[in-house]
């Protein structure tokens, strides 16, 4: 059952999508439904059944190197353009994840719009901060009696600067 569409909630007029956007969605739906396979499959059986029939001639086998050649061609850009718009949108939604959180810093959303030498030096950060978080305890083995005395699993995680603190360059 497709899901209904949220009414709008702003006074803007709600866009039309491109032609190629909406083929594309047409296309990502229809090429991820289990009778489209059974279709596909068909279609090569179908062509090996035919075979015998055409004397497993050249022509016989161009065919279907063709046709593959061309839907896989096709494909790519269509897979591209669902891929690109499926990681905008989980972009969007880590980053209004980012910006709700009172204890996340703001300086992450806009991750991916940054230099490679930002990233790089982000990374560092955090690896450092890795290195100095105290490590997990032990987890109880099974045969291990119960005990309320044992101190907890995890320790504390540590205090991340806050969105306003800038890294420091290496």
């Amino acid at each position: 059952m497709p899901l209904q569409r949220a009414p709008y909630t702003s006074d803007a007029e709600p866009q039309v999508a491109p032609l190629f956007a909406r083929f594309s969605r047409w296309v990502e739906r229809q090429v991820g439904r289990s009778c489209t396979f059974v279709l596909a499959l068909a279609v090569v059986l179908l062509w090996a059944a035919s075979g015998p029939l055409f004397g497993w001639s050249d022509t016989w086998q161009l065919v279907i190197n063709t046709g593959t050649t061309i839907v896989t061609f096709l494909m790519v850009f269509v897979i591209q353009n669902t891929q690109t718009r499926d990681t905008q949108a989980m972009q969007l939604k880590l980053d209004e994840l980012i910006r709700v959180n009172k204890t996340a810093r703001n300086s992450l959303i806009n991750l991916e719009e940054m230099s490679d030498i930002d990233v790089e030096r982000m990374k560092a950060a955090f690896a450092a901060l890795a290195t100095t978080e105290t490590p997990m305890r032990r987890p109880p083995k099974l045969t291990d009696p119960p005990s309320s005395t044992k101190a907890p699993m995890r320790a504390a995680a540590p205090r991340l600067p806050a969105s306003n603190e800038r890294l420091s360059k290496k």
